[in-house]
């Protein structure tokens, strides 16, 4: 074969994206199988509040903490490099 036979067989995006039927994929199939004969019952979009596990931290609160713990970390390196000897 030729080089140019080649680029001739070349796969093409637009020639497959121009197709007139397109094959589910496996997935697609298994799930409209499966759903055919019992089909999935409704899902809300976010979880209930009766389902979240523990209460949540006031916003303040985790800032106090994300911001006490750079503070801390900020003032270890401080003393790390205030020891270290030249």
């Amino acid at each position: 074969m030729s080089e140019r036979d080649d680029e001739e067989r070349e796969f093409d995006l637009k020639w497959a994206d121009g197709a007139e039927q397109k094959e589910p994929s496996a997935r697609a199939r298994l799930l409209a199988a499966r759903w055919k004969e019992n089909p999935p019952g409704p899902v809300p979009f976010r979880a209930d509040p009766e389902h979240v596990g523990s209460r949540r931290r006031s916003s303040w609160v985790s800032t106090a903490v994300v911001l006490g713990c750079v503070a801390a970390v900020i003032v270890l390196l401080g003393y790390i490099n205030f020891r270290a000897p030249y």
